[in-house]
């Protein structure tokens, strides 16, 4: 008898202020890698499927991306503005 099946882990990566482009408030989005691995006699053994995609913390919506633009986002989320970002980053409202 063998016991065979899969599991499934999200991984929370970063959280971004972005602008959503569902309800159109500058909002925090969270950055979350979805990882589904292969599992025998429930011991993972490897990932066959990793999907990434964001999520409005204001309305809930979620939106795919690809690794590409995973990374990009990640790097974004460190301080680095390298790339095209997903969304555009909240502005200050008052400036002195």
């Amino acid at each position: 008898m063998i016991i065979f099946g899969t599991k499934g882990y999200l991984y929370q990566i970063a959280v971004l202020t972005l602008l959503c482009g569902q309800c159109g408030n500058p909002a925090a989005h969270t950055l979350r890698k979805r990882v589904t691995k292969f599992t025998l006699f429930f011991v993972p053994l490897f990932p066959f499927s990793t999907k990434y995609a964001t999520q409005c913390t204001f309305c809930g919506a979620e939106q795919r991306v690809t690794k590409e633009q995973a990374e990009q986002l990640q790097a974004q989320a460190a301080g680095g503005q390298g790339g095209m970002p997903y969304g555009q980053p909240q502005q200050q409202p008052y400036q002195s």
